[in-house]
């Protein structure tokens, strides 16, 4: 099936398309139009047409909108993962649950706004002010751009979608390369719905030439982007002046305490670090063992890592199939082999069939290791020994990122500094750092990005607060 461009609500063609090939069979399972400069401004301007309309839209219209594009969602809920599964190889069971997620961050979407509201301010509070009737509220900043990755390639760009349709936006959505079909059929929900609000959603495909023109354009408010560090950064010296939201890289870490449950904390590190083959920016990449229970761990780390299925992504009982291209398995490969000539030996041995890389577990991994130092978006995973916390916190923290972390412990106290002192947008106890619930505020600190997502949090990075005073 062919994506399509959406200017506006109106579908549209190009002369040439890109073909999209499954990362597991090789067979094409898409195409897609090849988008030009011209396309994004042509986007933007209906944007910039259709925001005053959503601006003038009711909140029940918006919300209505939403709820409808859930339902719908939910009744194609097979035939979408089944997209996810075709364009980028994650494995049907987890995208199937990418679907369910999508539901619900769209349905909280639609709640969340319903309740979101200004407040009185009391300017008589100050020598300097008088009795007034002074407030403040929320209102949608116009245009939204939201480009999006591969890797949930349907939740992710719910959760910019959401809140900007609902907060009153319009949308200009330029979705993963790899993923243009499955971008096509959820935005097709949008704007097919009965509560649509007309031109409010546009959507273009293409890389650095698309991509270019939307954040350069005075149009957009709000650039709200996932992607690389590098992307990010093009993007925040050539934005301008708007708003811009970037969830970035990650290299997600944890440390394991001596008191803690070793079985259990083996199980949840096996399931982080490996879980869509490793290719989340929050995947657990550095485990940091205290000495004493280092090689207990270490061969806890690898039973639990055999226990996972590899293998094709249509099968029911799949864990983990195929990195997302050649280079990525190329890229994994090299991670590998460059720690291994470093001194790091690997627990299992590395194995690659097609672009299935299967699971990697590292010991005797040091801190000045390549594999340890960089984001490797790849099914790998580094065992660190230290001597204690205070270690632990120090090396976790030595790192440009900061999205996530964990700790496994049943010290208290421990929890508490685990808290206090590591350096990450967020801090998981007793789990692995990839958990994340869509309701919450996600985001990391350094290189891994600024703002917040999570359906409250993306709203008020896409609203402005307008100040009211009536003397």
């Amino acid at each position: 099936m062919d994506a399509k461009i959406f200017f506006g609500s109106n579908e549209a063609t190009k002369e040439e398309w890109s073909e999209r090939c499954s990362p597991y069979s090789g067979d094409v399972v898409s195409r897609a139009p090849i988008c030009n400069e011209e396309d994004a401004k042509k986007a933007l301007q209906i944007a910039q047409d259709a925001a005053k309309f959503a601006k003038k839209s009711t909140l029940a219209q918006r919300c209505s909108w939403l709820l409808d594009v859930a339902q719908k969602l939910r009744e194609q809920k097979e035939d979408i993962a089944k997209t996810i599964t075709d364009e980028v190889g994650k494995p049907i069971t987890y995208a199937r649950i990418e679907v369910e997620r999508c539901i619900e961050t769209i349905t909280l979407s639609a709640e969340t706004m319903r309740t979101m509201a200004g407040e009185t301010i009391n300017t008589d509070a100050m020598a300097s002010g008088k009795k007034t009737m002074a407030f403040f509220r929320r209102e949608p900043v116009g245009v939204v751009v939201a480009i999006t990755p591969f890797n949930f390639p349907l939740n992710l760009v719910a959760h910019k979608l959401g809140p900007a349709l609902v907060a009153g936006n319009a949308v200009v959505l330029k979705p993963t390369p790899e993923a243009p079909l499955t971008a096509y059929k959820f935005a097709k929900l949008f704007i097919a719905s009965e509560y649509a609000i007309a031109d409010a959603l546009s959507v273009v495909y293409g890389d650095a030439e698309v991509g270019s023109a939307l954040i350069t354009s005075d149009i957009p408010r709000v650039i709200s982007f996932t992607g690389s560090v590098p992307v990010g950064n093009i993007i925040t010296k050539s934005a301008g002046i708007k708003k811009v939201g970037l969830e970035l890289g990650g290299n997600a870490a944890t440390f394991i305490e001596k008191s803690a449950d070793l079985a259990m904390a083996a199980t949840k590190c096996a399931l982080g670090a490996f879980v869509n083959s490793g290719q989340v920016c929050i995947s657990l990449q550095r485990i940091y063992v205290e000495a004493d229970i280092y090689d207990e761990f270490a061969e806890l780390m690898a039973h639990a890592t055999k226990k996972l299925k590899v293998g094709s992504p249509y099968d029911d009982e799949t864990f983990m199939g195929p990195l997302i291209d050649d280079e990525a398995c190329a890229r994994a490969l090299h991670w590998v082999e460059s720690a291994i000539e470093e001194g790091a030996i690997p627990l299992l041995v590395p194995h690659v069939e097609g672009r299935i890389f299967h699971p990697c577990v590292m010991a005797n991994v040091r801190d000045d290791m390549a594999i340890v130092c960089e984001e490797v978006f790849a099914p790998i995973v580094s065992l660190v020994k230290v001597e204690s916390f205070d270690d632990a916190v120090d090396r976790m923290n030595n790192s440009p990122y900061g999205l996530q972390f964990s700790v496994f412990t049943n010290d208290l106290s421990l929890m508490n500094r685990a808290v206090d002192e590591l350096d990450a947008g967020g801090i998981v106890i007793n789990d692995m750092p990839t958990l994340r619930f869509d309701i919450q505020p996600y985001g990391g600190v350094k290189l891994s990005g600024v703002g917040r997502e999570g359906p409250r949090f993306a709203i008020e990075e896409m609203t402005e607060i307008k100040s009211i005073v009536i003397c």
